[in-house]
């Protein structure tokens, strides 16, 4: 078994994969300020919780865009498995071939998307990442990544909705039964939810136009499934676990060195 680790803004996934297939997900809260000891606690306790014994992990891949961390799951993962876990960030082998101003700017996040995508799906798609940012990435006919757009993602979109004003309430993220509300609950949930995905669509859509051909999209994240139901397309594929799909295989891709 192979443990992935996605560490964004606001949440940590740990996974376990065996020859592709993801065997378990656990969700943590990001914590910048918990030690490699304090997260080698949870790790270890999450994975009793799954009855994994910690020795039969083979290895350890991790993607973090919370800098500050980084040294605290390399930390955590060492102690609980007894591997060094590989950190996808310059020097390592992706196999993708990124066509970016400045390539370096790319997010480890954004690179196991898009590995798993192209490992996965094939070319050309799209990527629909729904978490703190929503964040659309683009591989081309040819498999080259070739950059894509970063949204505001619907929590936070959310939390400056109702912190910007003084009587808009906070809702929860459900789907009213139409678009046109009929109470400040349902006019709130209308526009955040119908309004994404009218976003989506218009993306998507141009998006396209630029291609010259007909992608394969793949919604992952947070309410993906929810706002797949919600846009225009009817040819959205989800997959909550992308990102730790794409994970693995840059975990293969640098293995043996």
């Amino acid at each position: 078994m192979i443990l992935a680790i996605d560490a964004g803004n606001s949440y940590i996934i740990v996974g376990g994969l065996t020859d592709k297939t993801v065997t378990f997900t656990c969700t943590l809260s990001t914590d910048k300020h918990k030690t490699g000891d304090e997260y080698a606690i949870l790790f270890k306790n999450l994975m009793g919780l799954q009855r994994i014994d910690c020795r039969t992990v083979e290895g350890a891949v991790i993607s973090c865009v919370v800098p500050s961390l980084t040294h605290a799951l390399r930390q955590a993962v060492l102690q609980v498995t007894g591997k060094s876990p590989l950190v996808v960030g310059p020097g390592i082998k992706t196999g993708l071939n990124i066509l970016l101003d400045n390539p370096g700017q790319m997010g480890s996040d954004i690179v196991s998307l898009a590995v798993g995508a192209l490992g996965n799906y094939g070319r050309p798609s799209v990527t629909v990442d729904m978490g703190t940012a929503t964040i659309l990435g683009v591989l081309d006919s040819t498999g080259n990544y070739i950059g894509g757009a970063i949204c505001p993602g619907l929590p936070i979109s959310l939390a400056a909705l109702t912190a910007g004003t003084s009587q808009l309430p906070n809702i929860s993220l459900e789907a009213p039964s139409r678009v046109i509300g009929r109470s400040t609950v349902e006019c709130m949930q209308s526009g955040m939810l119908y309004g994404f995905a009218a976003m989506l669509d218009g993306m998507l859509a141009r998006i396209e136009t630029e291609l010259g051909t007909s992608p394969t999209v793949i919604f992952t994240g947070e309410h993906a499934e929810l706002l797949s139901t919600l846009c225009c397309r009817t040819d959205i594929v989800c997959d909550p676990h992308l990102i730790l799909k794409g994970l693995w295989l840059i975990y293969e891709k640098n293995a043996k060195r």
